[in-house]
C-alpha cells in the first residue's frame, strides 16, 4: 500500500501576538507578518503533489490556507474539529493575566498540560481527541495520496505528538512557529515525519515570537 502525506501547517502570526496574548476559539486575524507568512508558506509549497488543502474554521487558520489552496486552483475545506483548544475564561488573556484570575492554574498547566483543563474551556485530552478523529477521516479519504492542513499550535503538536511517540503532557516540547509547515509519511507499518517546524522564508528579518506565546494561540 502506499504512503499517505499530510503537510501539516500552522496558520501566520496574527493581531496581538507579541503581546502574548493567547486565543483558543476567539476569531482575531492575522497581521500583516502573518499574511506575509501565509503568502510565503504557499510559495514554498506551489510545487508539492498536494490534492488537498483543509483548515480550521477560523479566520486565522482559513486566511492562512486560501493562498496554499489558491495556487492550485482550490479553496481550503473548513473543519470546525481542528480549531485551537478552547481556553474558555482565559481566551485573549496573557500568561500573567491567565495567572492573576485563577492562581496556580497556568503554572500547573504548563508544567503538565495533559493533567488541567481551561476553566470554562477544554481539556488537551478533549483536544486530542476531537483532532485525531478528523485526521483519521483525512487519511482514509486520502489514502495513498498528499493533502494538506493548516490549523493551530494545539492540534498540530497533537497531530505530531501521535507520529512521534510523545506522550501527550509532552507536547509543549515540539516547535510550532507561526507559518511554518511540518511533512508526515504514514505508512502502513506507522508515521514517519520527514520535516518538523520548518519556516518559509518572508521579506526581511523572521519574526520574534514572544517565549509567552508559544504555548498556544
Amino acid at each position: 500500500m502506499a504512503s499517505t502525506w499530510l503537510y501539516l501547517a500552522r496558520h501566520g502570526e496574527v493581531e496581538q501576538a507579541r503581546e502574548g496574548r493567547l486565543f483558543g476559539h476567539a476569531d482575531v486575524p492575522l497581521s500583516p507578518v502573518g499574511r506575509q507568512q501565509a503568502e510565503a508558506l504557499a510559495r514554498r509549497l506551489a510545487e508539492e503533489p498536494i490534492e488537498a488543502v483543509y483548515a480550521s474554521d477560523l479566520v486565522r487558520a482559513q486566511a492562512s490556507a486560501t493562498p496554499l489552496a489558491g495556487v492550485r486552483g482550490l479553496v481550503p475545506v473548513l473543519l470546525p474539529a481542528l480549531r485551537e483548544i478552547a481556553l474558555g475564561g482565559f481566551e485573549g488573556l496573557t500568561l500573567a493575566e491567565m495567572e492573576a484570575r485563577e492562581p496556580g492554574t497556568t503554572r500547573r498547566w504548563l508544567a503538565d498540560p495533559a493533567a488541567v483543563a481551561y476553566p470554562g474551556g477544554e481539556s488537551l485530552r478533549e483536544l486530542r481527541a476531537r483532532v485525531l478523529a478528523a485526521l483519521e477521516a483525512l487519511l482514509a479519504r486520502h489514502a495513498g495520496r498528499r493533502f494538506a492542513v493548516v490549523a493551530h499550535g494545539g492540534p498540530n503538536r497533537v497531530i505530531l505528538a501521535e507520529a512521534l511517540g510523545v506522550a501527550l503532557g509532552e507536547v509543549l516540547t515540539i516547535g510550532q512557529a507561526f507559518g511554518a509547515w511540518s511533512l508526515i509519511e504514514y505508512r502502513p507499518e506507522g508515521p514517519v515525519v520527514h520535516a518538523l517546524n520548518r519556516e518559509a522564508a518572508v521579506a526581511g528579518p523572521p519574526p520574534l515570537e514572544p517565549a509567552t506565546h508559544r504555548r498556544d494561540d
